[in-house]
């Protein structure tokens, strides 16, 4: 930045002498502010053409060493990473935010390079890349790692959380540092969690209570702690395509599905399941990766600027989610969409319903699990 003011000023003044060789003006004094020495005052007389040809060729040659050097900045890493959402979507908005700041921070050491959309492949195949160091960095769903590390099951446990402040003071504490830590087992480094917000049911028909879910056929997820959850609510779950939810409403394939606002908007799914139950049954938080044989490349001062850049990219990508997840509910509002709310009493028999998957699932996690309840 300082040397961007610099090389701005020196344009100036060179304008400025230019000018002066074509008009013959009076002499004239020009201030600039420079931090290597100081605040300076130069005055340029026209009438001494040695001393205005000098000027001239010194700005010049300190232009053209300033572009030089902005230009010839090579970089120690440049680093891959992979996000298969779209590029307008927070946590890719994330990941280019700590791209950014990488860069800035490592005085253009350390590039990173964002490939959204899943250029990189599915978030299994991007997995296991991560895992040999083919890619460098990701930010994944829990729901694709917890076969792996069955630990992580735990967060992704139905009516764990009160709300999303409670969600965030845990992962923001020492529970959530000590799941990060989890990551090393698979050779990973777990860096920053990321928001994603919280999943509701929705349907074509009429939904008040947890009565009404019974018997629907429901799109869930193609994870083991969702599915049993389903099936103790009373529902027929079925495994679909994200891509495949819209059509399959049209066919009457399902009568529900289940996600966020931001989801439910952008697939469009609101114009073929008008009813939005806000039940907020799952809040399941992303993570944000380095693979473990990058990390063992990169010297100490690196890594510690990644682990503060991913951090700070987190807190961007939450802003940015809880901005979208209000706009999204807002326009499908409009559109016509009806939103009900589960009542307390109904939330408190979908925890006592669903309590079958803490044993099953986080069985060697329970006073864990307790933990983060009273968190």
């Amino acid at each position: 930045m300082k040397q961007n003011s610099l090389l701005d000023q020196l344009r100036r003044v060179l304008s400025i002498l230019l000018n002066l060789a074509v008009v013959r003006m009076e002499p004239i004094a020009i201030r600039m502010s420079w931090e290597a020495v100081g605040e300076q005052s130069l005055t340029f007389y026209t009438e001494n053409s040695n001393l205005f040809s000098a000027a001239v060729c010194l700005l010049v040659c300190l232009l053209a060493s300033c572009g030089s050097k902005e230009q010839t900045v090579t970089p120690d890493f440049v680093l891959t990473y992979a996000d298969n959402q779209p590029a307008d979507y927070p946590t890719t908005q994330g990941a280019e935010r700590f791209a950014a700041l990488v860069k800035e921070r490592t005085g253009g050491k350390v590039v990173i390079q964002v490939k959204s959309g899943g250029e990189y492949g599915t978030e299994q195949e991007v997995w296991q890349q991560l895992s040999i160091g083919g890619i460098d960095f990701a930010r994944l769903s829990l729901s694709v790692l917890a076969a792996d590390l069955p630990k992580l099951n735990v967060l992704q446990l139905p009516c764990l959380y009160e709300d999303a402040a409670h969600m965030w003071r845990v992962l923001d504490g020492p529970i959530g540092e000590e799941f990060l830590r989890v990551f090393a087992e698979r050779d990973m480094v777990g860096l920053s969690w990321y928001d994603a917000g919280a999943r509701s049911f929705y349907s074509d028909k009429s939904l008040r209570s947890l009565e009404d879910l019974q018997g629907m056929t429901i799109r869930v997820q193609d994870a083991n702690v969702v599915i049993d959850m389903v099936k103790l609510l009373g529902g027929d779950p079925v495994t679909l395509a994200y891509s495949d939810v819209y059509a399959a409403f049209e066919t009457d394939k399902i009568d529900a599905a289940e996600n966020n606002w931001p989801a439910y908007l952008a697939m469009e799914h609101y114009k073929v399941a008008r009813y939005y139950l806000v039940d907020e049954h799952s809040r399941v938080p992303e993570i944000q990766l380095a693979s473990g044989k990058t990390w063992a490349k990169l010297p100490d001062e690196y890594r510690s600027v990644l682990r503060e850049c991913a951090r700070e990219s987190a807190r961007y990508e939450r802003e940015l989610w809880t901005q979208q997840e209000a706009a999204a509910r807002k326009t499908v509002l409009a559109a016509g969409c009806r939103e009900i709310q589960l009542s307390d009493e109904e939330k408190e028999r979908f925890r006592e319903l669903v309590q079958p998957l803490y044993e099953k699932y986080a069985g060697p996690y329970l006073e864990l699990v307790k933990k983060i309840q009273q968190g």
